[in-house]
């Protein structure tokens, strides 16, 4: 099954811009995609090989971004008991799905909250 270009467009966007803060790392445990800061996911890319539908998940703390993603046409809390702990999972393929730029804004927001203190000195550029 393909993936929707415009969907792949997004995926590579937050993929390029969580792999670009401060410390970030590729990994792929469980054969999806995810990127770590400190040995810590902070954001689940998923697979891109159509196998699934793509999307991220994301870790929420500010209760307006995870409320506006949960607003998201088929978003819904992470699976495996992550989404009591605030992580979302946000499908990129459905119409309406968020912009790579309000995607980005919430993997910042998902570093912010993994990240150790050290790095946010630095991705804030102090």
């Amino acid at each position: 099954m393909a993936v929707p270009r415009n969907a792949l467009k997004k995926w590579e966007k937050v993929r390029a811009f969580a792999l670009g803060l401060p410390d970030a790392v590729e990994e792929f445990p469980w054969g999806e995609s995810v990127a770590k800061v400190n040995k810590k996911v902070f954001v689940f890319l998923g697979v891109q090989d159509g196998g699934y539908p793509l999307g991220v998940t994301v870790k929420l703390k500010d209760e307006t971004a995870h409320a506006h993603a949960l607003a998201c046409p088929g978003a819904e809390p992470a699976g495996y008991g992550l989404g009591k702990a605030g992580w979302v999972y946000v499908p990129l393929e459905q119409q309406g799905a968020p912009a790579a730029e309000v995607l980005c804004d919430w993997v910042e927001e998902s570093y912010r909250v993994i990240a150790p203190k050290r790095l946010i000195v630095v991705l804030d550029g102090h």
